[in-house]
């Protein structure tokens, strides 16, 4: 199936289940993976790291 497939079956659940409110919590979860993922080599590591 691939990303593609998830991620249309994740908008056809928001459609029919109408569960809008997870949408803001899904994309800060992605944003934050991504900043520990591009930041890791950094030298932000240890404050990035402290916020958790």
């Amino acid at each position: 199936m691939g990303k593609l497939g998830i991620l249309k079956e994740f908008w056809d659940f928001l459609k029919v289940r109408k569960k809008w409110w997870l949408t803001p919590i899904v994309l800060v979860m992605i944003l934050l993976g991504a900043l520990i993922v591009f930041s890791q080599g950094s030298a932000l590591s240890p404050f990035i790291y402290t916020l958790f």
